[in-house]
């Protein structure tokens, strides 16, 4: 009953909204499946380009993930197929006619349950983005697709993170009591527009200004307010659910997000955190930031024990912008300037090393830190350049904004 609740308000509501015509003017980008990012999280940055890849969009909704894949491996000329699922025909056409707008031939559509998946064969990525929660038991969702999975490929998820939610399951339980059977979906977002216009300031869902949804269109207020099966995560239980499922996290997006060190700076506190892995220091991060609305992380199999994530360890690593090219993300970089990042209400300036400007320059995605180096005014030795181009990749790939591949031969 729960899954025809959920495909039927998605028929009603696609979400999140988008216009086919949009893709004239502009790619949605985001994370996780960001082609650059699957490289460096889940392949070491050592991606083979010029062999076939499969990639799964379990619950591909409008698009977003879907045509944002599809159109960087096309333009990789990657020989890749892109495997779009979801429950709902409404989101599976407005999907369709994004690809058709942009000329994408490298997607197949089909309509389905990410829990049903062992036709489909295996995949080197897949995709889950805002699905998990909404599965009545969500360990058989992470389950059907670690089982998905070749054995050195790898997930990115997105769920719902419970302490930016604050308010959100509150009003959730007061539509339940007003909202009546067979009300129609309309008539529902009507008196969810009502409610919301009633909050007294002192209603949290009211006092949250992470939470915007609700502001901008019915699908997104349906999405958060209305919806028939919603749940929320802290790290430790989507760990616990990663785990169960036989897969381990490889990273947390934003890297420095999930730090304790980017909120903490008193040393005596730090080293008592020194010994805490990973998922514990993620857990921690969350409970001082106390403003994650969602987790995003790359996940890759128990068994897969490689480094899969990338590290700058030698003059071959090619470090490569996530978002603009290195020498339009530096351009208007005075010298000695600090990198300023953005979180959820949160402002962080990082400083930067003097040669940043001049290695963000050269950084064009192509060019090796070697190479990088001996273009540098004075060409600096190794042992000078390095720690000046680690303060600058510390800082940026700490927010996702540098990440690294290596030439594959």
């Amino acid at each position: 009953m729960c899954a025809d609740q959920v495909r039927d308000q998605y028929e009603e509501f696609p979400y999140p909204t988008r216009d086919p015509a949009d893709e004239r003017r502009r790619l949605i980008t985001g994370s996780p499946s960001h082609l650059a990012e699957i490289n460096h999280y889940i392949f070491g940055g050592r991606l083979d380009f010029a062999q076939p890849f499969r990639a799964l969009i379990a619950g591909g909704g409008t698009g977003d993930a879907a045509i944002m894949l599809a159109q960087h491996l096309s333009d990789a000329d990657v020989p890749a197929e892109v495997v779009y699922l979801d429950l709902s025909t409404a989101s599976r056409a407005i999907t369709e006619a994004r690809a058709k707008a942009r000329g994408l031939s490298n997607i197949a559509f089909y309509t389905g349950s990410l829990l049903d998946l062992g036709h489909f064969g295996e995949f080197d990525y897949i995709d889950c983005c805002g699905v998990l929660h909404h599965l009545p038991v969500p360990q058989e969702g992470f389950a059907s697709l670690a089982r998905a999975l070749k054995p050195n490929g790898g997930l990115g998820l997105m769920v719902y993170g419970e302490l930016g939610r604050t308010g959100v399951y509150d009003a959730q339980a007061m539509l339940r009591d007003l909202t009546r059977e067979g009300e129609s979906g309309a008539d529902k977002v009507a008196l969810a527009h009502k409610l919301l216009a009633a909050l007294p300031p002192s209603n949290r869902l009211r006092r949250n200004p992470l939470i915007g949804d609700h502001l901008s269109t019915d699908a997104g207020l349906y999405d958060l307010l209305l919806h028939s099966q919603d749940r929320a995560y802290r790290v430790p239980d989507l760990v616990a659910e990663i785990e169960t499922a036989g897969m381990r996290v490889a990273s947390f997006i934003e890297p420095s997000r999930y730090d304790p060190a980017l909120y903490l700076h008193d040393k005596a506190v730090l080293q008592r955190l020194d010994r805490m892995g990973l998922e514990d220091r993620a857990g921690f991060a969350e409970l001082l930031a106390g403003n994650m609305k969602k987790h995003i992380v790359y996940c890759v199999r128990r068994e897969n024990e490689a480094e899969t994530v990338a590290a700058p360890k030698g003059p071959g690593a090619i470090p490569v912008l996530r978002d603009a090219p290195g020498p339009e993300f530096a351009k208007n970089m005075p010298p000695g300037a600090a990198f300023t990042a953005s979180l959820d209400g949160l402002e962080f300036s990082m400083p930067l090393p003097p040669l940043a400007r001049d290695i963000l320059l050269l950084c064009d995605g192509n060019h090796s830190l070697d190479e990088i180096r001996k273009s540098l005014p004075g060409a600096p030795d190794w042992f000078r350049f390095k720690p000046q181009f680690d303060a600058v990749y510390k800082a940026l790939n700490g927010f996702n904004k540098m990440l690294l591949r290596f030439p594959v031969n």
